[in-house]
C-alpha cells in the first residue's frame, strides 16, 4: 500500500474534501509539472498516483480536469476543460508538442472511464525482411470533440476521430472516425445509433 493509497482512504479519484485529499492534491501537482513539458491549469485536479510525463512532447490539463490514480498520461497530449480520465486508462501522443501527427486531442467536458487505451502510433510492419521492432512507428492522431462519454475498457486506435456528443459503449474497439452524436459498440465498432432525433438540427 503506497502512502496516498493510505492517507485519503483508498480513493481513486481526486477530492478537495479533507485535509489529506487537498494535500494529494497538491503533491499531485507537483509531481506532474515537475516536468518542463506539462502545462496544467490551477484548476486541474491531479492524483499523486496517475504516472504523467510529456516524453518529447508536451502535455497540457485544461482547468477543472481531473486525473485519477493510476492513469498513464505521456506523450503529446492536450485536454480541454472539465475532463476527467478514471483509474487504469492510457493515453500515449507522440511526436514533438508543434508536430499534430501523433497527438492526443481532448475537447471539453468530455468522461473516459477506467481501462481504456489510447495510443497515436502504430508498428510498421510491411517489410517482411527486417523484425517489426526495427521498423520504426507511424505516427497518427487521436482527437475527441466535446462532450464524449468513452466507456470502460474502450480501445480507440491511432487516426481516429470522434465526433461531438457521441457514446462509446464499454469493451468496443473504434478503427474509424466516429460522427457527432453517435452511440457505437463492438468489435469492431459499428454505430448503433443517433443520439438526436431526425428533425434534430
Amino acid at each position: 500500500m503506497s502512502f496516498w493509497i493510505w492517507l485519503t482512504g483508498g480513493r481513486t479519484n481526486p477530492s478537495n474534501q479533507t485535509a489529506a485529499d487537498r494535500l494529494a492534491l497538491w503533491w499531485g501537482r507537483r509531481l506532474a509539472t515537475r516536468h518542463a513539458g506539462v502545462d496544467a491549469d490551477p484548476e486541474a485536479w491531479i492524483s499523486p498516483e496517475a504516472r504523467i510525463h510529456p516524453r518529447t512532447g508536451r502535455i497540457r490539463i485544461g482547468p477543472k480536469c481531473s486525473i485519477a490514480a493510476g492513469v498513464i498520461l505521456q506523450g503529446n497530449v492536450r485536454l480541454g476543460e472539465n475532463c476527467s480520465i478514471q483509474t487504469g486508462s492510457m493515453l500515449i501522443g507522440y511526436g514533438g508538442w508543434d508536430d499534430p501527427a501523433g497527438r492526443i486531442t481532448i475537447g471539453n467536458n468530455v468522461r473516459i472511464a477506467p481501462f481504456v487505451q489510447m495510443i497515436a502510433a502504430n508498428h510498421r510492419f510491411e517489410d517482411t525482411s527486417r523484425p517489426i521492432a526495427a521498423q520504426g512507428l507511424e505516427h497518427r492522431p487521436i482527437t475527441i470533440a466535446d462532450d464524449v462519454w468513452v466507456g470502460g475498457r474502450v480501445i480507440i486506435t491511432a487516426g481516429v476521430t470522434i465526433g461531438t456528443g457521441s457514446v462509446l459503449a464499454a469493451g468496443a474497439v473504434v478503427t474509424r472516425d466516429v460522427p457527432a452524436w453517435s452511440v457505437v459498440g463492438g468489435v469492431p465498432a459499428k454505430i448503433l445509433k443517433s443520439r438526436k432525433p431526425e428533425s434534430s438540427p
